[in-house]
């Protein structure tokens, strides 16, 4: 049996698919007007993720730093500090940075010579007087970057999240190597 036609004639759109229809153009065109914080500086602005990767290689590229002031200065510590310093350089490899220099393997005789050859002249990558100390700041710079990644996930999103989660959590296994290994 055909349903009957409707008792009035469409000549118009109805309320409902005109306030639909409105609050969807208000939607689309809130995404994209260009009056976001990104189209005011030029389209120059990073989001939030964008600079949270940003900081998190900047800060695995500064803890390379110490890594390599450390093992210039202390060749001795390099079989126990290559393969963590191995571990930092991919952490920022995989925020987007330069992962430093190649990475010393433990049994390559030339592991101080390579870490050596990165060692920058920043102030914070000068090595402590004496090898327990170095071995101290070390764990405690992997312990204040651990606690401030974890502290940064809030707001991320998912991807990025779970990457800082994870380097957070091998920071803090690094810090626990090197102050159980001091003992």
């Amino acid at each position: 049996m055909p349903y009957p036609p409707p008792s009035r004639a469409l000549s118009a759109p109805r309320r409902r698919s005109l306030l639909a229809s409105a609050a969807g153009g208000a939607l689309l065109a809130g995404c994209s007007s260009g009056s976001g914080p990104s189209e005011e500086n030029g389209g120059g602005r990073p989001s939030a993720a964008e600079r949270a990767r940003a900081r998190a290689a900047r800060d695995s590229a500064d803890l390379l730093e110490r890594y390599d002031a450390v093992l210039a200065a202390f060749p001795g510590l390099a079989e126990r500090l290559v393969p963590l310093r191995a571990e930092v350089a991919l952490h920022a490899e995989a925020f987007g940075g330069g992962g430093g220099t190649a990475t010393p393997s433990p049994s390559a005789p030339s592991a101080t010579a390579s870490a050596s050859a990165s060692v920058t002249a920043s102030a914070s990558a000068t090595a402590p007087a004496d090898e327990k100390s170095a071995l101290s700041g070390l764990a405690a710079a992997e312990r204040a970057l651990a606690d401030r990644r974890t502290a940064a996930l809030d707001g991320l999103p998912g991807e990025l999240a779970r990457l800082l989660a994870s380097v957070a959590a091998a920071g803090a296994a690094h810090a626990y190597l090197l102050t159980e290994g001091a003992r």
